[in-house]
């Protein structure tokens, strides 16, 4: 392979791209120009302090946050401001990129008047316009992925928070997205039931879901993190690959790792 051949397939496999992202609240600045790839089948994880800017540039992937500047780029269809200085860019919709990009928040954002079944089947008649029984049966098989068949007629207020957390995971996988993202998936859970979610999303990097992970679950990042982001400050502080935990320089992403873990 030549390198002209090598540079097509990497932009092939390039999923996410963010250059240059910066994002100001009035006169408040919480991103610095971010740069960050995500590529097919990579387990993202974002890391460091609260306040750090992590869940803004997770939000900036799907346009939830419309970066101040910068270019948010999905496959390489530019979806955020672009580059100043460069040509303005043709932008491709937010809603079309995030039936691309699935997301799952700290908390579960359900239904609480309707069923697991039908906080599944809702997105599925709206966005992806399925028949009533099409849908029924594309959210039945989202409970059995994430082990939770049997809660198909509960209502959240019955289940515990694990439970309503692997059912908010269930209605964003039904829409088949390319990419996955997690802010703080666990945050909201008692200790004893964040093992059950992150077995859900052990699951999906095993069976290669590209994903963007925001979590202080250090431990669940050291075991699937392909590429590992610290931040500080709106600030990507030093990255890294799967050695990123033993092998980490600066001594700011040291302290706080030796802080946490």
């Amino acid at each position: 392979m030549d390198a002209r051949q090598g540079a097509d397939a990497m932009a092939r496999d390039t999923m996410v791209e963010l250059h240059g992202v910066r994002k100001t609240f009035g006169t408040n600045e919480v991103l610095h120009g971010i740069d960050l790839t995500v590529s097919r089948g990579e387990h993202v994880v974002l890391f460091g302090p609260s306040g750090s800017g992590k869940s803004t540039v997770l939000r900036s992937i799907n346009l939830l946050e419309v970066p101040t500047s910068g270019s948010v780029k999905f496959k390489g269809v530019e979806y955020g401001p672009g580059i100043e200085g460069t040509p303005k860019p043709q932008r491709g919709s937010a809603l079309d990129l995030r039936r691309s990009i699935g997301m799952v928040f700290q908390q579960f954002n359900l239904f609480p008047h309707l069923t697991a079944l039908h906080n599944i089947v809702l997105p599925l008649r709206s966005v992806r316009k399925l028949s009533r029984k099409d849908a029924e049966e594309k959210a039945a098989e989202s409970l059995r992925d994430v082990g939770l068949l049997k809660w198909a007629g509960s209502f959240p207020a019955q289940m515990s928070g694990g439970q309503q957390q692997r059912v908010a995971i269930a209605r964003a996988l039904s829409l088949d997205p390319e990419v996955m993202l997690f802010d703080e998936p666990t945050s909201a859970l008692d200790p004893e039931l964040v093992g059950e979610v992150l077995a859900v999303m052990r699951r999906l990097a095993v069976g290669g879901m590209t994903m963007v992970v925001v979590t202080h679950e250090l431990g669940f990042a050291r075991e699937v993190g392909d590429h590992n982001v610290f931040m500080e400050e709106g600030l990507v502080v030093e990255t890294g690959g799967k050695s990123f935990f033993d092998e980490c320089s600066h001594p700011r992403t040291r302290a706080f790792m030796g802080s946490v873990l």
